[in-house]
């Protein structure tokens, strides 16, 4: 997951470094007043989200495999630690009958 999100960090960083050469020499338009820093950001932005979709199936594909089978695991031990719950409770319950039926 950590390998997914670098990659994706990395792709923003070169659309944001290639969107500010381009407004800085005129060739995309500025923002209007002081807001040319955000322009810049939210043009990459836009830029960067299709690129990581169609370049980072692969590797997103592999992090989602790892949480489901992240999600899978913690499902058993949950149903596991269930299980030895009701065990317990089961075995209280006994011994409680077998000492009331001694009384």
């Amino acid at each position: 997951m950590l390998r997914y999100t670098l990659m994706r960090l990395g792709i923003f960083v070169g659309c944001l470094v290639v969107v500010s050469g381009l407004v800085y020499s005129g060739l995309a338009p500025r923002g209007l007043g002081d807001s040319n820093g955000m322009w810049v950001v939210l043009l990459a932005l836009v830029l960067s989200a299709p690129i990581s979709f169609v370049v980072l199936r692969k590797e997103r594909d592999r992090a989602s495999v790892g949480i489901v089978q992240r999600v899978d695991r913690m499902k058993a031990n949950l149903e596991a630690n269930r299980s030895q719950e009701d065990d317990a409770v089961d075995e209280a319950a006994r011994a409680q009958g077998q000492t009331s039926r001694a009384s």
